[in-house]
């Protein structure tokens, strides 16, 4: 077998991993997951899990970046040019066809609030970067102060705030199917008309 196939194999061997761990982790949380359980959702023995991920933390840290890739292309910071209120929605409406992504990150933060360190470290990369980025696009887009009055960074902070909220509501209220609409008003009045 070629150095490519092996990889391609392997990659895609990965790639089966975090799905099943995904959902185990979302409906389970991080200590009711056993590498047993996302290896019988793999399809795959214990020690195929651990050759791949050598321990669970090392999995829940590779499931953490794994969901963050595939909600990447849905996030409005990755398309400046773009209406931030309709691509925020977007990205709710995504998740909504994706529950178990919204569950997973909702379950490990919570737990992380407990004392997985791991998680704990995961999730405050993850915001200061998000907040980060999200704070420069806007700064990009508005200079100092938005149309509303905010700093981007203000804003920022606002936005990610609101899009858990959001997302808390939902896994609580799944019924309601108008989180996207009120999440694009709300941002259209948070951030002001686009500038031309």
């Amino acid at each position: 077998m070629t150095t490519a196939r092996r990889e391609g194999a392997s990659g895609a061997r990965r790639s089966e991993i975090l799905d099943a761990a995904l959902h185990v982790f979302a409906e389970r949380g991080y200590r009711g997951t056993s590498i047993d359980a996302v290896a019988e959702r793999a399809g795959l023995t214990r020690q195929g899990v651990l050759h791949y991920y050598p321990s669970k933390k090392r999995l829940l840290v590779a499931v953490l970046g794994y969901r963050e890739e595939l909600s990447r292309e849905h996030l409005a910071a990755d398309h400046p040019d773009e209406d931030w209120p309709n691509q925020v929605a977007e990205v709710i409406s995504h998740e909504h066809a994706s529950p178990w992504l919204a569950q997973v990150q909702s379950v490990m933060m919570a737990e992380s609030m407990t004392g997985d360190v791991a998680a704990q470290q995961y999730f405050h990369e993850h915001y200061r970067t998000l907040q980060g980025k999200t704070a420069a696009r806007l700064a990009e887009r508005y200079g100092e102060r938005l149309p509303s009055g905010l700093t981007p960074r203000a804003a920022a902070t606002a936005v990610l705030a609101m899009l858990d909220g959001m997302q808390q509501q939902w896994l609580l209220d799944g019924e309601r199917s108008d989180y996207p609409e009120i999440m694009r008003d709300v941002l259209a009045v948070l951030l002001g008309p686009t500038p031309v």
